[in-house]
Order: structure tokens, then sequence, then C-alpha cells
């Protein structure tokens, strides 16, 4: 007979530990705050709160910064985050250049340094990973959380990228390789995972923060990033978001993941470029295809209106299948504007069940050149601080 296992009881350490990142929790969303506040915010007594408080002022994350406005009796100390206590190692592995970045703990990027690919792939895309972060290393930096990635392609749960076509990258061990090189932790992520994280996270309105979002990349590649209950979703096999290669015209353009008409083939910045070519149109940028729209043009509207359309029959999909209320759009893409918003949300309305469809915000997000690099220090504010997506 199979025997049962039950969960170990949680040890000293391992209930201690929870309860710091509670308590750090609460000094980074809510501070400068009082001791006493923390304690009735989180549940635990005040005297944990004050040895958790030593603690984090030992290790030079929190600080007292004065006194709070009194209720009564004595002004209670104030206890804040520092800032610039830890730095995090970035990278944005993106689809012209690379570009590495040490961040702070509130997202700030403190340094930043770039290196355009001019069609470096396979093992020399690997040697400009590590002289990056060789060259942020050799400047002034605090004390380390760690490296973390975003990258294109798909990517497994242990930092394995399983297939990265336009680096010429397949089952490359990369957060291991960085991990035994540097002796930091390192978290390795689709970059357009990486990027829903940070919208997620990094938002102003903090208050509103939805508990589901995707987040949509559209440049080079088209990639979906999907936080789901509060959590980054990947799948059972680390691909969840790939809508970039889900055919849309079965007698389409060949795509270079080797099928014919997927979404990428229609509706990201090459083939829009491409589309515009083949309209007669001089454009050769999307800016310049956003000018020409915005003047009246016919044809630049109609390409325009066509990647939108085309981007929204996957947005209806995604709110079909997944009931979500917030969708933003990012990347180069979005300089399209208007009109190519306008289309994505009437296709998307078009295609899916009305009460659906009418209670989803499809929300421009900007080019969002940070948002990978956010992305990657919010997954290591995460692991390393127990600072979670969580709302």
């Amino acid at each position: 007979m199979a025997r049962t296992e039950f969960p170990a009881k949680a040890t000293h350490a391992q209930t201690r530990a929870h309860n710091a990142s509670v308590v750090l929790r609460a000094i980074y969303d809510l501070g400068p705050i009082s001791r006493a506040d923390i304690a009735r915010r989180t549940g635990l007594t005040r005297t944990s709160v004050g040895d958790l408080v030593a603690d984090l002022e030992r290790d030079g994350l929190a600080e007292d910064v004065g006194r709070g406005p009194s209720t009564g009796g004595k002004a209670p100390t104030l206890i804040s985050l520092i800032d610039d206590a830890r730095h995090a190692v970035t990278l944005d592995l993106g689809e012209r250049a690379f570009t590495a970045a040490l961040l702070d703990l509130r997202g700030r990027i403190v340094r930043r340094t770039t290196r355009e690919l001019d069609g470096v792939d396979g093992d020399q895309a690997l040697a400009l990973v590590h002289d990056l972060i060789d060259d942020l290393l050799a400047g002034p930096h605090q004390p380390l959380l760690g490296i973390g990635v975003g990258t294109p392609g798909i990517v497994d749960a242990d930092g394995t990228i399983r297939w990265a076509v336009n680096l010429s990258w397949t089952d490359l061990p990369l957060a291991r390789n960085l991990r035994e090189h540097y002796r930091l932790p390192t978290i390795v992520t689709n970059d357009s995972r990486a990027a829903a994280i940070a919208i997620h996270l990094f938002r102003d309105d903090r208050d509103e923060r939805p508990a589901n979002l995707v987040a949509i990349k559209v440049g080079r590649g088209i990639g979906a990033g999907l936080v789901l209950d509060g959590e980054l979703f990947g799948g059972d096999g680390d691909g969840a978001g790939e809508i970039g290669h889900i055919v849309v015209e079965p007698d389409g353009a060949e795509c270079h993941c080797g099928r014919f008409g997927c979404l990428e083939t229609v509706a990201s910045a090459p083939a829009i470029l491409r589309a515009a070519a083949a309209a007669g149109l001089s454009e050769t940028t999307l800016p310049g295809l956003a000018a020409a729209a915005a003047t009246g043009d016919a044809a630049a509207l109609a390409v325009t209106r066509a990647a939108g359309r085309a981007l929204g029959t996957a947005v209806a999909n995604l709110i079909g299948i997944l009931d979500v209320r917030e969708i933003v759009v990012h990347g180069s893409v979005t300089a399209l504007g208007e009109p190519w918003l306008a289309a994505i949300r009437d296709e998307a309305t078009r295609r899916s069940l009305g009460p659906l469809a009418r209670e989803t915000r499809i929300i421009d997000g900007g080019i969002g050149e940070d948002l990978t690099l956010l992305g990657a220090c919010a997954l290591l504010l995460t692991s390393e601080l127990g600072l979670t997506v969580h709302r």
C-alpha cells in the first residue's frame, strides 16, 4: 500500500523567514511606517516585528527616518526601506540590441549599457551577455540580489532557453551558465512575461492592480505575458503566451518558425513594413507610416488597420479563453497610434462575446523600452526578498 506523504511542519527558521518577508513587504509597500502599524497590518506581535525590523536594519535594508504624528502618546518612530540597499543586474536581450542595467529595489535604473547585435547570434551572442554583465560589475555597485534576464523564445522554468530562433539558441542552459560563472542567484524568463510582471508590479495605480493581466509585446516578434490570479503563468511546458505563432492565415506567407500564416507574418513590425512596401508606400519606418496615416493617406490607413485587425483576432481569443479584463499592448508597433489601436479594439469586440468584450480594457502601453529590465528586477525581488506580485 502506498504511503501518504503529508507536508512537513514549518521549521522555526522557515517561519521566521516568512515573517521577515511579510514585514519587509509592509515596509516596501507602505513605508515610512511605524512598528505598531506593521504589527496591526500583518497580525504579528510587536515583539516579533521589533526583532525582524532590527534584523532588516542590521542587513542594511531598512532604517529609522524620524517620528510620525502622535495620536495622543509618544510619537512613533517610522521605518523606511533603503531603496539603494541592493542592486539587481538585469538584462533585456532585445530585438536589435542587448541591454544590461543595474536597478535599485524600487526598479530605478542606476546604470545601463547597451550593445547592438549587428547579426550576432549563437556563441557570440552568449559572449555578448557576459561582456555586458562584466561591464556593469566593473563599476561601483551595492551588494547584488542576483541576475535577471528577459529573452525572446521559449524558456523553461529552470532558465534553459529551449528555442530562440533569432539568436540561434536551442536548449541553452543560460541560467545555469550565469549562476555558475558569477556565483549569483539567476533567473531567466521570456521577455514578454518579464514585461507583464513589470506592468503588474510597478504600475502607479497600485490600489487598482488587477488580479489578471495580459501584456502583449508587438515588435519584430509577438508574444504575450500572462498574470493570472496575481501570479505569472507559464503553462505546462512554459510556452504560454506564444501567440505570435498562432496561424491566422492558413495560405499566408512563410514564418521564420517554418510554418505559414502565423500572426507574426501579418502583424509584426517587419510584416507591416513589407505590407506598406507592397501597397506602394515609400515609408520605411513605423513612425513614418503612422505620420502618413495621420494625414489621411488611404493606403497607410489600410495597412495600419489590417495589422490591428489581425492582432485583434488574437486578442479576441484571449478574451474568450481567459476572460481577462485588462490587456496591454506594448512594443515598437504601438508607434502606429490610434488607428491601429482602434482596429484591435473593434476586431476584438466583433469576434468575442459581447459582455466579455465590453468589460475588457485594451490599453496602449507604449514602446515600454525598460519593461523587460523592470520585470527581471521584479522576479529577483520576489525570489530573493519575498516581495511577491500578489495584490
